[in-house]
């Protein structure tokens, strides 16, 4: 494990600045500095230069629709929000696709495409959906809003886990999803149905991040202790535990309400919300969160140097015996909207929304939604010394 998590301790030098180019823009003449990271954090990631997004809108993929009973082009509006996964020699990726029967976020029906890769860049796509609201014991929770934003994991043994938000336009509900070969899913229902004698089961849930580690080069789903853990949440980060990866049970605080990992901080990238990424990792240092934050719309709570409402990306670092204690945290984002694409389509102001992370040939691999409208991906080799996003400078 300590071979391959190097990322712990390659991060000790500051790229060098690049020769002035005229053409290039302050930001990416500012990226290319590095912001740089402290040991335990994972980074930094570059976006390969000519190839993204990844995964775009197409209009001519169709799929009979269960729920509207007539076949729609189930992707023609926006594809985004995706999770990854390494199978055999490939990169899978799972991403959240929207259909054109409605007019505003939320308004329209959200179906899960798969698409694999035999580099991490060049996607080869289903042509309909792995997941969709169809005729099941499903139906009340994904009629007519669908299945969201999933995150996957694996077991040793080969099972596939999918923590998806499903969405009927009343409440969101984080849900736990299986499948042995990423195309047949079976649906196990609301995360937290039974805990607590249904005490969470109409709670808004969503963003389910499940601790994984690398054993012999392959990341897998972990305990800590003897249960799985998950952290889970969008304005706050919360945490629960299973022993079954299908039934969990939110961890409370004294008083019996959700208790907190993290939370929203004032003057940070991240003071409006902090909504966990993809699954999370297990290293020598401590557990290892990447999360979105979102930036307040308020000047008095917002971090100037962004855009109000802006989503960059974080990480936060857990205590291995006490896995709800933060014990470090980025101030500032490591991956922040910079490319025109990230900055156009359903949230203008930027967005890089990060959901999925392989470790695939030595190289990390992060996937991430553009403004809610497209796939693209960065890459991190810990055989480099590369940084985070260096930050605008305060006025």
């Amino acid at each position: 494990m300590k071979k391959v998590l190097t990322f712990v301790s390659a991060l000790l030098c500051i790229a060098c600045i690049s020769c002035y180019n005229p053409q290039k823009t302050k930001e990416h003449k500012m990226e290319e500095r590095g912001n740089p990271l402290p040991e335990w954090a994972l980074g930094g990631f570059e976006r390969p230069k000519g190839v993204n997004p990844v995964i775009v809108p197409l209009t001519d993929t169709k799929f009979y629709c269960p729920m509207q009973k007539k076949e729609i082009n189930w992707e023609e509006s926006d594809t985004f929000n995706p999770a990854a996964i390494v199978k055999g020699d490939k990169i899978y990726v799972l991403y959240r696709a929207e259909d054109n029967s409605g007019v505003g976020i939320g308004k329209r029906t959200s179906r899960i495409g798969l698409a694999e890769s035999p580099d991490g860049i060049t996607m080869k796509r289903r042509t309909t959906p792995v997941m969709f609201p169809g005729e099941d014991s499903m139906k009340k929770y994904e009629w007519p809003g669908g299945c969201e934003d999933p995150r996957i994991v694996m077991t040793e043994e080969g099972l596939y886990v999918m923590a998806y938000t499903s969405w009927n336009r009343d409440k969101p509900r984080l849900c736990i999803a299986t499948s042995e070969d990423l195309i047949t899913w079976e649906k196990h229902g609301p995360a937290f149905e039974e805990a607590y004698q249904g005490r969470f089961l109409d709670m808004p849930c969503k963003s389910g991040s499940i601790v994984t580690e690398i054993k012999g080069g392959k990341q897998v789903i972990t305990k800590i202790g003897d249960l799985y853990f998950m952290y889970w949440g969008e304005h706050q980060v919360c945490a629960a535990t299973s022993d079954n990866l299908l039934d969990w049970k939110p961890l409370l605080d004294e008083k019996g309400d959700l208790k907190a990992v993290i939370k929203p901080r004032n003057g940070y990238f991240d003071s409006a919300l902090t909504e966990c990424g993809p699954p999370a990792i297990k290293t020598d240092k401590g557990i290892l969160l990447l999360y979105n934050g979102k930036n307040q719309t308020d000047d008095k709570m917002r971090d100037p140097r962004f855009n109000a409402g802006t989503y960059s990306a974080g990480q936060v670092l857990m205590d291995l015996e006490d896995p709800m204690k933060a014990i470090a945290r980025l101030d500032v984002p490591f991956f922040r909207p910079i490319e025109d694409f990230e900055k156009s389509g359903q949230y203008i102001d930027g967005t890089v929304f990060i959901e999925g992370l392989a470790f695939f040939k030595g190289k990390w691999y992060l996937y991430y939604g553009c403004a809610d409208s497209q796939v693209s991906v960065a890459i991190y080799d810990p055989t480099k010394n590369i940084d985070g996003d260096v930050l605008p400078e305060l006025n």
